[in-house]
């Protein structure tokens, strides 16, 4: 009987939480914590591909930059190599700790983590929109001047009265390189990472050459483009919340447990998830579900050994 191969994305609460300061010691506990949750699926059999978020750590990471870069001349990286630096981070703390948990529960799978380059569109309408903020907040005055020494642009904080932030494009992925050896990794057994915040975004230009793209990639977006190239059979989205809701939050909240494609389209359309928080995420099951994928689950890390765990979107239920 074949294995079924699962696509796992990790939210940005499985590696930093809101309310901490991103310590080393606080990321491996989140990483470990979140992580024994995937030993139930390794129990069942999955064959397994974890894909992850990255936002407040190149966010961190760049204004490291930018502190280098104004305090001791150090010239500052490209977005690009930021994002591939943040990947080898966390990727190094999910593999160590995996690693470390399956020797726990005796089990036998090799892990690696790999880089990953996603094809994005170099005429993307995004690149002339860019949405994405990243790094620090800066006062106005100062925006104005790095725009006009860096050209960067910048867009004002809704939440933090005369502060504004950097913004960056976030094209749509297309592709992802080395996809038919991740694919092939991951049947054989293998624990492949990969795809870390949503994957570095580059281009194939007229020559047929690899160039960099000062952008980011949604990361969920990103794995259900991993999931369909790999053509897994599942895809998680793990985040802080159980399950779906229509409502969220107000009197007539109501459970979503179990959806299928065109209840999902239309609760979209008529703006039923939030688009600063789960609309992305259903966009992205949607996205993998319509690509031939058997299903979709958006859940929390706690509740995947719970047999009743999650919203779960499938093409017909």
């Amino acid at each position: 009987m074949k294995k079924k191969l699962a696509v796992v994305a990790l939210g940005g609460n499985a590696i930093l939480r809101g309310d901490q300061k991103g310590t080393v010691e606080e990321q491996n506990k989140n990483v470990y914590d979140t992580l024994q949750n995937l030993v139930f699926l390794i129990k069942e059999g999955y064959d397994l591909i974890i894909t992850h978020g990255n936002g407040p750590q190149v966010g961190n990471l760049l204004m490291s930059q930018d502190a280098g870069s104004s305090k001791y001349g150090i010239p500052p990286m490209s977005l690009d190599i930021c994002v591939s630096l943040t990947q080898g981070q966390i990727g190094y703390m999910i593999e160590r700790n995996l690693r470390n948990i399956l020797t726990e529960h005796k089990l036998n799978r090799h892990v690696v983590s790999l880089i990953s380059q996603v094809v994005v569109d170099e005429h993307d309408d995004a690149l002339n929109n860019p949405t994405k903020r990243v790094g620090k907040i800066y006062q106005k005055e100062e925006a104005d001047r790095l725009s006009v020494e860096k050209g960067w642009k910048f867009k004002e904080e809704v939440k933090f009265e005369g502060g504004w932030r950097r913004v960056v494009p976030s094209p749509t992925p297309i592709d992802f390189k080395n996809a038919s050896l991740v694919e092939r990794m991951a049947r054989k057994g293998s624990i492949v990472i990969t795809g870390g915040g949503g994957g570095i975004p580059v281009y194939i230009d007229e020559k047929g050459m690899l160039q960099a793209l000062e952008g980011v990639v949604d990361k969920d977006l990103a794995s259900a483009m991993i999931a369909s190239r790999v053509k897994a059979d599942e895809l998680y989205i793990l985040t802080d919340v159980p399950f779906i809701y229509k409502d969220f939050r107000k009197p007539t909240e109501e459970k979503l447990e179990f959806l299928d494609y065109a209840d999902t389209v239309k609760y979209l359309n008529d703006g039923t998830f939030a688009e600063g928080s789960m609309a992305p995420k259903i966009r992205a099951c949607l996205k993998f579900i319509k690509e031939g994928g058997q299903k979709s689950v958006i859940t929390e890390a706690t509740k995947l050994d719970d047999r009743s765990y999650g919203s779960k979107i499938t093409m017909n239920y």
